[in-house]
């Protein structure tokens, strides 16, 4: 996988909250926010294993770029603790600068999308509307773009 995907994904995302944005009716939405957080899920967690990957291909040996690959596989659940642990393993200075960049609604909403997929992939209820979900999408981008311009990508 590469940056490109990322904006693949970015782009498919886009084009389905649109979509789920024209549907009249609020029971048929509520139903297309649940799978668009399932997505968007997928896309942060894609896009966080993504960025370290090509961060280390392009500033690491090929043996450690493969290295640090091969363990971004295992990465999960991106809430946003996890993601700072993961940016204090490439530096204390990044993860410092990212916690207090995402403090409050970013963090909040970066952890309500992982916890609704949870929630959602186990069949339990959620009062997850399209217009929360869409402002959760817009922050986890905010975050995305956070971690590629740490990287210099």
């Amino acid at each position: 996988m590469s940056l490109i995907e990322i904006t693949r994904q970015r782009q498919r995302l886009d084009e389905l909250f649109d979509k789920a944005k024209s549907l009249p009716d609020a029971e048929v939405q509520s139903h297309w926010s649940r799978y668009l957080c399932v997505l968007v899920s997928g896309f942060l967690e894609n896009s966080v294993r993504i960025t370290y990957t090509e961060y280390a291909r392009k500033r690491a040996d090929h043996s450690v770029a493969d290295f640090v690959e091969n363990r971004l596989r295992q990465f999960q659940n991106p809430k946003m603790g996890t993601i700072l642990e993961l940016a204090g393993g490439f530096s204390q200075e990044w993860k410092q600068r990212l916690e207090k960049d995402t403090t409050g609604r970013l963090s909040e909403s970066v952890n309500s999308i992982v916890g609704n997929r949870h929630k959602i992939a186990h069949g339990e209820s959620v009062g997850l509307t399209l217009h929360t979900l869409i402002q959760y999408y817009g922050d986890a981008l905010r975050v995305v773009d956070l971690l590629r311009q740490q990287c210099g990508l």
